[in-house]
């Protein structure tokens, strides 16, 4: 009997904070594509095979941002099967030490990237279910 093995996705996000004279500040990039075109979120991509998740967020952050980290240590998972209308996307979101004074700059499939402070974000400008972990950040 031939049976397909389907397995979700592997994603990772990087949470990356800095504190500034006005609040904490998150780094978040536009998303420049479908899904969620224009929406905020979490600079972050799919994890190649062979590849170390710990390694992804650092590689897509480089990439989304221009901006390097360091030290990345598991925030929350979020894995509900219709959470990305592409397909079933299992994200590991990862809290990564960054330079406070770093520049971010967009690039990959990023068309903006920068500083925003956590009390401004509202649900509607974020992508998905970003907002839940910017609402768990906040406590």
């Amino acid at each position: 009997m031939d049976e397909i093995h389907r397995s979700p996705a592997l994603a990772v996000d990087a949470i990356a904070l800095r504190n500034s004279n006005s609040g904490t500040e998150v780094l978040l990039i536009r998303r420049g594509m479908e899904p969620w075109k224009g929406k905020l979120a979490f600079p972050g991509g799919f994890v190649d095979i062979g590849e170390d998740p710990e390694d992804a967020v650092l590689r897509e952050l480089l990439e989304e941002t221009g901006v390097s980290g360091s030290n990345p240590e598991v925030f929350t998972v979020r894995g509900a099967p219709f959470r990305d209308p592409r397909k079933h996307i299992v994200s590991v979101f990862y809290i990564v030490n960054v330079e406070g004074s770093s520049k971010p700059v967009a690039g990959d499939d990023a068309a903006d990237a920068k500083w925003i402070l956590i009390e401004d974000l509202e649900r509607e400008d974020l992508a998905g279910d970003h907002i839940e972990v910017i609402e768990q950040l906040r406590k």
